[in-house]
């Protein structure tokens, strides 16, 4: 279970370090439509980090 564990990690790191520049266009200006870019623009990294937070503790 130590892998797992580590890919979980690895995985939303490497989401949060492709959204950083959105990321920080949103904390600075926040509309709705530079969230929407945001979301269109980085389909894998959005889901990524959703399914880590939707997915049971037992399977991680």
């Amino acid at each position: 279970m130590g892998r797992i564990s580590w890919l979980v990690v690895v995985l939303a790191v490497l989401a949060i370090v492709d959204l950083r520049s959105d990321l920080q266009l949103l904390l600075d200006h926040f509309t709705w439509s530079s969230l929407g870019y945001a979301v269109g623009q980085h389909p894998l990294a959005i889901a990524v980090l959703l399914l880590l937070i939707l997915v049971p503790k037992r399977l991680r």
